[in-house]
């Protein structure tokens, strides 16, 4: 095991731990909770590494980048998945559909409009899909702005209703919601804090008045919590946590790997 490997083991370990510890303080079970290593700007030797000390969910903020890594010609991980996080152009739902089992940033109904579309026009094999994580349903997370302010995300609740009764419409799987909370910028600062804490509670919130008004959908997935707050998510009901920087961070470097 080289230095990359043995440093992104240890720092899984140490995001795990960390869960755990939430986890427990909120009542809840660490294996409730799935980590996510979000693999934008990361090389395929990182990406190995992260498998190799059982990461089995990825996810990628750019189409390119995501074919580049998990396509025919890159990694060969059919024991994994693999989901969209990031802002996705409509022009690019037909190339990302094949290598993903989710895609969690969908943020407006001209969006889901075209998934639908090219779902169903979807042909079972392709010759960009890396493993069988295309396995349908494909599965669908609304995304909700709660905080940080450039990010996307359905900001009235209307929206979201208009969609989602789209969703049954079309038969679609949505199966929950992700938010990112607003940057902190001072760890010390309550404030910040404070306003993290809310963007969670709003999401859950959401989630919890929509599974009322939809009962055929089942919210049971909460995506929400990066490397500066997944603590602060898991006591408020994360599900999924999305951590790069913290599970491939040097410790003894000024850079990251």
């Amino acid at each position: 095991m080289n230095n990359t490997e043995m440093l992104i083991a240890d720092n899984i370990g140490f995001v795990r731990e960390k869960i755990e510890k939430a986890a427990g303080r909120s009542g809840r079970k660490a294996a409730d909770i799935k980590l996510m290593a979000v693999t934008k700007f990361r090389s395929i030797e990182e990406i190995k590494a992260a498998h190799d000390a059982g990461i089995r969910l990825f996810g990628e903020n750019r189409v390119q980048e995501a074919l580049e890594k998990f396509g025919r010609s890159g990694l060969n991980l059919p024991d994994s998945s693999l989901h969209m996080i990031g802002n996705l152009q409509r022009n690019k739902v037909k190339t990302i559909l094949p290598l993903v089992s989710c895609i969690q940033s969908v943020d407006r109904i001209e969006l889901l409009e075209e998934i639908a579309k090219r779902l169903s026009g979807e042909t079972q094999q392709s010759d960009t899909a890396p493993f069988d994580a295309a396995s349908r349903p494909l599965k669908l997370l609304f995304e909700v702005h709660t905080g940080e302010e450039s990010k996307s995300g359905f900001t009235c609740s209307d929206d979201i209703v208009r969609s989602l009764e789209y969703a049954e419409e079309k038969n679609l799987c949505v199966c929950g919601f992700m938010t990112m909370a607003p940057l902190i910028r001072n760890p010390a600062d309550k404030t910040e804090a404070e306003a993290v804490r809310r963007s969670f509670i709003k999401l859950r919130e959401t989630a919890e008045a929509m599974q009322k008004r939809f009962a055929c959908f089942s919210f049971t997935e909460l995506s929400m919590g990066m490397s500066g707050d997944f603590e602060t998510a898991v006591e408020e009901g994360s599900t999924l946590v999305r951590v790069g920087s913290r599970l491939f961070y040097n410790p003894d470097s000024e850079n990251r790997l």
